[in-house]
């Protein structure tokens, strides 16, 4: 690895990345310390954080090698430039189904680069058709690609300098080319014309007073932003009750500062990504193993729609047909609740607490259920833990311990078994537990007597 690479670095629980710097300062291994402090200041200029996400150069904390090889590296810093590009087919598909929130609406893009984002051609293309009022979008400093689109840059001494930060607005599209249609050639026109305004921003960031003044404005925000600070981003959209369909990992759900808003229906999830992972266009090679794999694209898995407008899934009602037997759906041995290992094994006839996995939003009706916590710490309240296993440490299959005390288990969903597939916590006694996924707590609010 090159002595300008900082391998790994840790942004928070659960954050680690390859930082690449275009700072001289930044350069060495000696500075980890200074790039960890300066991370938040930093992310414009990197490529984004994605907690959890199967991309190249994002994992979990770990001493563990990053997922890209070590040649997906070095031919990126050989082309200098590798960008990962949203599909327009994805925008298209999820957007869709909003159509009608937008007439009349300001819609504010502040991740987006008019010449790069496809969010912005998205609404460019449609200003008419969504009867749009006025569309706004920010460039922030620094980075000529934005949202899902990023940029590795390997600071390079020859490389053209940098985009400043700037706004667009267009109130007007039309035929400016006389050939009878509207399309990108002449959104391109518009962008140089007097009925839309061009102007430097000090930043870009979206926490910046003269872009929080432009989201002030706004009815509506679409984009992608920076996951790294989902958290902020989406607190900040909350703060100034905006409507939005925005793009985040499915880790987020059980943030400290995301959950209670999912919890008390004041967000939810999109009709999400086709399955169930995003596709953005690369010159990398995708090393994933899925089905779906697709030439000259790096496969996203764990991507999904976050909004809190109006959709018709709201009113889908889950078919549930199984029904509960004690065999079927164990008790965990720390909740008083039971486990459901897959959302469709969902017991008809159930009326307690009920574990299930986070992709059970995807499918969540607030008529049909209730949610009422989630394993994390900070998010289950309602539904407290009963034990502890401070006194427990982590084994590995082949019997070997890996260091780990039952701490690491404690308000996870436990049950007592041993699977004979992934590690397990065993006491002194011999008592032996394995952690479930991570787990939402649900109730049925119309079980079936049967």
């Amino acid at each position: 690895m090159d002595d300008y690479t900082l391998p790994y670095i840790s942004f928070g629980v659960g954050f680690s990345a390859l930082l690449v710097s275009t700072d001289k300062a930044m350069r060495r291994p000696q500075h980890v310390e200074r790039a960890t402090e300066l991370a938040p200041r930093l992310f414009y200029h990197r490529l984004f954080l994605v907690e959890g996400a199967t991309t190249l150069f994002i994992g979990r904390d770990t001493k563990e090698p990053l997922i890209m090889a070590n040649k997906n590296l070095n031919a990126a810093k050989a082309a200098k430039k590798d960008e990962f590009y949203t599909q327009m087919t994805d925008i298209e598909r999820e957007l869709q189904h909003y159509w009608k929130h937008f007439k009349d609406k300001v819609v504010l893009c502040n991740c987006d680069d008019p010449y790069e984002s496809n969010f912005f051609k998205y609404f460019a293309l449609r200003f008419n058709q969504l009867g749009l009022k006025k569309l706004i979008c920010t460039c922030y400093n620094g980075s000529p690609i934005q949202g899902n689109e990023l940029l590795l840059d390997f600071g390079e001494e020859d490389e053209k300098p940098r985009k400043p930060a700037y706004k667009v607005e267009i109130t007007e599209v039309c035929d400016m080319n006389g050939d009878g249609a509207v399309d990108l050639s002449d959104v391109r026109i518009l962008l140089q014309n007097n009925k839309n305004t061009r102007f430097e921003l000090k930043t870009g960031d979206f926490r910046d007073p003269e872009c929080i003044e432009l989201l002030k404005q706004a009815d509506i925000v679409v984009t992608n932003p920076p996951f790294s600070l989902f958290r902020e981003y989406i607190g900040q959209l909350m703060e100034y009750e905006k409507k939005f369909v925005i793009v985040g990992h499915q880790n987020a759900i059980t943030y400290k500062e995301v959950f209670p808003l999912i919890k008390e229906n004041r967000l939810w999830l999109g009709y999400g990504f086709k399955g169930g992972a995003a596709h953005f266009n690369s010159p990398y090679e995708d090393i994933a193993s899925a089905s779906d794999h697709r030439a000259g694209m790096i496969r996203v898995s764990g991507v999904k729609w976050f909004t809190n407008m109006k959709i018709p899934k709201q009113n889908d009602i889950l078919d549930l047909v199984c029904r509960y037997s004690p065999e079927d759906y164990p008790l965990y041995d720390n909740y008083d609740a039971i486990e459901v290992g897959k959302t469709s094994d969902i017991p008809c006839d159930y009326s307690g607490i009920m574990g299930v996995p986070i992709t059970f939003l995807d499918k969540y009706n607030s008529e049909q259920f209730e949610i009422l916590g989630a394993t994390q710490r900070g998010c289950h309240d309602d539904v407290p833990d009963t034990k502890r296993y401070d006194d427990y440490w982590e084994v590995r299959q082949n019997g070997e311990r890996t260091g780990s005390s039952g701490n690491k288990t404690n308000e996870n969903a436990n049950l007592l078994q041993n699977d004979g597939k992934k590690n397990y916590f065993i006491n002194k006694e011999g008592r032996i537990i394995q952690s479930a996924y991570q787990r939402l707590f649900i109730r049925n609010k119309h079980p079936k007597t049967i």
